[in-house]
């Protein structure tokens, strides 16, 4: 499927890349992160309405930083730099970038100080997100300032002659609560897009790419009963039927009653050919004294791929007129860009998901990933659209490597019976007071510490647990959530006082970033 409506963006490395390109789908309009590197003439075969330029760690003067091809602000197509972006195109049309005197992190205060089109219809005054050392000092006068913040006289501009528009400050974060309407403003009065891009669009070309790499062949996805491989499932057996082979793995690593939950969903209500391998006893042994959490990620991902290989052998699952040749996995935008997998090769890397980080170089089958360019809210967006139970499509993220990410240091069959008691109380008394939708995630953390505590008239010594609670639409930010704190008094009363092994519990307060919403 083509799109009559193309915003390619230059990815720099930002973090925020792929939240540029959410918002711009958000607002109606296919985008598509692509290279710094990539040609003048690959950028026209896309036919581009505009480009936008992301942010990024480096300076641009640095030896090594990463640059594009300066011809770019001579095709007559709107660009918009944002941060870095900004800062390099200031660079190429004679502008000079250096150190700012006061490095700018956070939320600023906005002031916009001219009509136009880029910032039309925000507030003279408002709030933004910045994140940078450098900035411009000197404008040249084929510019135009646009906006500033107290340390950034430059904080908007754009060039008199050549369609370009820089922000210094990040609208794609949820942190500027008008970001969006930058972005509405760019796509719509200065590219002049008509906004032909939808999530049913979406759906309909990722079913058609999959009939057309799949063809006959058969494909194995593994089904955790979270949101993203059950969507994937679901857009699977749409587009394949029967040639759709699920697997769930018990890892020996999942939640209360997560077994018996995928089992009834996936058989009674899809049914889906259904596969249950029990490996549990193999996954605990492959992490016995592993502390690291890297490792776990990677011990963890080697296994379930050899899993999958041993299933897909087993002549009960085997068409002897069809081999198994893929493999489906309900990776999203944040776990390619945080394992630093992204089409521009730039990105740190941050943590390894088992979905990308885990797998072998002699990897077996081709792989599936129909869900690889969404966020958590759009794919929750897609299983809507499909049919699936709300139940399902409003679950609570789960990680692929399970609890072993949450229980921090060794892992036990004994540490992770006090782990899930935990949880499931958590999330019991967060459903009774009426907070699971209005959260993001939540979940509880295993610490590898003891404290001193008294139970009765005796003194203890037991395990400390963290509640990890957050809001997010995006999951690239994140903000703790303000449970209230008789909630988590009873969470609290109930684990301390039921989950035999634990005398304190502590509440994580922290944002994303710069923690990450896992521990691990």
């Amino acid at each position: 499927m083509t799109h009559d409506e193309v915003i390619p963006i230059l990815d720099f490395g930002s973090q925020y890349a792929q939240l540029i390109a959410r918002r711009v789908r958000e607002a109606g309009v296919f985008s598509e992160l692509v290279a710094p590197t990539i040609s003048v003439a690959e950028l026209k075969k896309m036919a581009p309405k505009g480009i936008i330029l992301s942010g990024g760690p480096s300076s641009v003067y640095e030896t090594g930083a990463p640059k594009c091809d300066p011809a770019i602000f001579d095709l007559g197509i709107p660009v918009l730099g944002i941060c870095y972006g900004m800062q390099l195109g200031a660079l190429y049309l004679g502008g000079k970038v250096q150190p700012a005197k006061a490095r700018e992190f956070g939320r600023a205060q906005l002031k916009i100080n001219a009509d136009e089109p880029l910032l039309k219809g925000l507030p003279q005054d408002t709030t933004v997100w910045m994140s940078h050392g450098d900035q411009i000092h000197d404008l040249p006068p084929e510019f135009v300032p646009i906006a500033t913040t107290p340390t950034c006289p430059f904080a908007a501009a754009r060039h008199v002659a050549k369609p370009f528009f820089g922000v210094q400050f990040h609208p794609e974060v949820t942190h500027t609560p008008r970001g969006e309407k930058v972005f509405q403003n760019f796509l719509y009065e200065i590219c002049k897009c008509r906004g032909t891009w939808s999530m049913g669009n979406f759906i309909e070309h990722s079913i058609a790419a999959i009939r057309e790499q799949v063809g006959s062949g058969k494909v194995i996805c593994g089904l955790s009963g979270g949101v993203d491989s059950s969507v994937a499932a679901a857009i699977l057996h749409k587009a394949i039927g029967d040639q759709l082979i699920c697997i769930f793995v018990d890892n020996g690593l999942l939640r209360k009653g997560e077994r018996e939950l995928v089992e009834s969903t996936f058989r009674d209500h899809f049914r889906i050919n259904l596969q249950v391998v029990d490996e549990a006893k193999e996954f605990l042994a492959d992490l016995k004294d592993v502390k690291d959490p890297q490792q776990k990620r990677k011990l963890i991902g080697k296994r379930f791929i050899e899993v999958f290989e041993a299933a897909a052998s087993q002549s009960a699952i085997r068409n002897p007129q069809s081999e198994i040749e893929f493999l489906a996995q309900g990776t999203l935008y944040p776990d390619v860009i945080e394992s630093g997998h992204g089409k521009a090769g730039t990105a740190a890397n941050i943590k390894l998901h088992h979905n990308v980080g885990g797998l072998p170089e002699d990897l077996e089958f081709k792989l599936v990933e129909p869900l690889r360019e969404l966020f958590k809210d759009e794919v929750r967006k897609v299983g809507e659209l499909l049919g699936l139970p709300e139940e399902i499509v409003w679950r609570h993220p789960f990680p692929g490597p399970g609890l072993a990410v949450r229980v921090m240091g060794d892992i036990t069959e004994e540490r992770l019976r006090v782990l899930r008691d935990a949880d499931e109380i958590v999330l019991e008394e967060l459903i009774a007071a009426g907070l699971y939708r209005k959260t993001a995630q939540v979940f509880a953390v295993l610490l590898p510490i003891g404290t001193v505590g008294v139970m009765g008239d005796a003194r203890s010594y037991d395990s400390v647990i963290a509640i990890r609670a957050v809001e997010s639409t995006d999951f690239m930010t994140a903000d703790w959530a303000r449970i209230p704190y008789e909630v988590l008094a009873t969470m609290s009363n109930r684990i301390i006082n039921e989950v035999r092994g634990v005398n304190r519990v502590v509440y994580d307060i922290s944002s994303k970033p710069p923690a990450t919403i896992e521990w691990e």
